[in-house]
């Protein structure tokens, strides 16, 4: 019988998610203490009075943006570290910060499955570059994309903060789905994709995503520019309409013929004051043998 893994980062000394509940977070980056909505915190709060302390609040206003109540500015700069890597933290007008800390345990994966190898990796939807720093900074050559111009810029000062070289990333601002069919069609290929999809966006020329329609597409036409030997697939999610468990099946049908492993499950990451696990997200991988 498949088995559905929970992973959760441990070494974290930059970050805590000191509680969760009544559809919040209440997290503290690099000593900076924020509260975010977390719509799958249904539980109630365990540690009322740390909430007053809180230095800022994300409000929302509509269903997909929102502004800030800040009460103590942030640091200048402000950034947040993990093992030998820094990463530039700032708050945007979507809640996030520039980093998603459960990621630890996949820029981990992608360390230990790069190895001493120098992969040619594709990362798509690719935000403000954390896998991208990670991978390159491990030796791989890394194409990133996204459809964001203000993010790809920040994925570059990230590079730049870690001493990245410059021929180690081609950045791309395009729509992911076009850009991997004109990948195919000029007969490139890639040892190792990551992607981290939306449940809906809008490419660089106002494309819509939604993922139920178009995941099955992407990974179809990303089948085309798989390397005949591939390294490795990450498939990354944040959706509650889907489950990892149909991750590992999208996963099956892209890697079928090509043997390897595949793993699923669940991110999260663990209150500091109970050991309650707050469910941050699902993922599927995919590791030749």
């Amino acid at each position: 019988m498949d088995t559905i893994q929970i992973e959760y980062p441990t070494n974290l000394p930059d970050y805590a998610l000191l509680d969760s509940g009544d559809g919040k977070k209440l997290e503290v980056f690099s000593g900076y203490t924020i509260i975010r909505p977390d719509p799958r915190a249904l539980w109630n709060k365990s540690q009322e009075k740390l909430w007053d302390s809180a230095d800022a609040q994300f409000i929302r206003t509509t269903s997909d943006s929102g502004s800030w109540n800040i009460k103590k500015t942030p640091p200048m700069p402000w950034h947040f570290h993990y093992k030998d890597y820094s990463f530039l933290l700032r708050p945007t007008d979507f809640k996030h910060v520039g980093i998603f800390p459960e990621q630890a345990v996949n820029w981990d994966w992608i360390t230990n499955s790069i190895g001493k190898r120098a992969p040619s990796i594709l990362n798509l939807f690719a935000y403000t570059g954390a896998s991208t720093l990670v991978a390159a900074k491990n030796g791989a050559f890394v194409t990133h994309v996204d459809s964001v111009k203000n993010t790809i810029s920040w994925a570059n000062e990230n590079c730049k903060l870690n001493n990245i070289p410059a021929d180690r990333v081609r950045w791309i601002e395009d729509d992911v789905y076009k850009f991997v069919l004109r990948e195919t069609k000029r007969g490139k290929r890639y040892d190792a994709v990551i992607m981290d999809p939306p449940r809906f966006g809008r490419g660089s020329k106002g494309e819509i995503w939604k993922l139920e329609n178009d995941l099955p597409k992407l990974l179809s036409a990303c089948k085309q520019i798989l390397s005949p030997n591939p390294l490795f697939v990450l498939i990354n999610a944040y959706t509650a309409d889907i489950s990892s468990l149909v991750l590992s099946h999208l996963m099956q049908d892209l890697m079928k013929g090509f043997g390897g492993a595949i793993t699923f499950g669940e991110l999260a990451t663990k209150e500091a004051s109970c050991n309650q696990l707050l469910p941050q997200g699902i993922f599927a991988r995919w590791l030749r043998e």
